[in-house]
């Protein structure tokens, strides 16, 4: 399928049309199967057993849900056109990117993802502060923010140009860093996934995972709900080292995840 593409020539209008469609087609469907079953299956049914676990009290109303999923079709196009853009650099040999498995060694598939989820962090956590400065803040990034009370909904909820921002990273990432096309797709998943627990709105990691030589590294929605609440801590997208490395992950963090789990 993947080698199938290097035969088309998608600098042609309408191949890109297409090619965007169809990738604008999956991104936005897998954003509203994970995210959307979520809010409206998973968090429904079992709200009375995570009673506990909850972080904001009640679901959102109509007119939010609906301006969440407003802004996250215009995501899901971007990311679609950052797609495109990335296929059509890749059949000009301008990337790393990668189709045969054992075109590197195994071993360098998980070591390639940790680097990518590294880059991929650093890039993000420091993005996240600039757009909190607040001339910045104003333009693009209180969209996001209009989300107080958070859902798995709020997870592509961005401004267009803070969606820009979001989306050229992953072709830097495949321009810079030889990665397979099934690692780049692992990525694309975990990004969804990530986002769906970090604006779940109930704490799902299990109890004293915070605790654990590997929770302790990892985002889930109490941690990012703070940085909702609070604006000024906790930056991360997918682990908490930067924040910690940096002093701006929130002193509340400890106390509430403790009441959560």
């Amino acid at each position: 399928m993947f080698k199938s593409l290097a035969h088309t020539d998608f600098l042609d209008p309408f191949s890109f049309l297409i090619l965007t469609g169809l990738l604008f087609i999956i991104v936005f469907l897998r954003y509203l199967f994970i995210s959307g079953v979520f809010h409206f299956v998973f968090y429904r049914a079992f709200r009375n057993k995570f009673e506990n676990r909850l972080i904001n009290g009640h679901l959102k109303n109509k007119r939010q849900v609906i301006s969440e999923i407003k802004w996250s079709s215009i995501t899901s196009f971007l990311f679609a056109v950052s797609g495109t853009v990335m296929v059509i650099l890749w059949q000009s040999g301008n990337t790393a990117l990668y189709i045969e498995i054992n075109e590197y060694p195994l071993w360098y598939l998980p070591i390639s993802l940790a680097i990518a989820l590294f880059l991929h962090e650093t890039y993000y956590y420091w993005l996240h502060r600039w757009m909190h400065i607040p001339k910045v803040y104003r333009i693009m990034h209180k969209v996001h923010h209009d989300s107080v009370e958070t859902t798995s909904l709020t997870s592509f909820s961005f401004h267009p140009l803070e969606s820009v921002l979001q989306a050229i990273i992953i072709p830097l990432i495949v321009f810079l860093l030889p990665i397979n096309i099934y690692v780049l797709l692992m990525i694309l998943v975990l990004m969804t996934i990530s986002g769906t627990l970090n604006h779940a709105g109930v704490e799902l990691y299990p109890n004293n995972f915070h605790t654990h030589w590997l929770g302790k590294w990892l985002i889930g929605a109490t941690h990012h709900d703070l940085h909702h609440k609070k604006f000024r801590c906790n930056y991360g997208l997918y682990f908490t080292f930067w924040d910690k490395w940096m002093g701006t992950e929130s002193e509340d963090f400890q106390i509430e995840i403790k009441q959560k789990t």
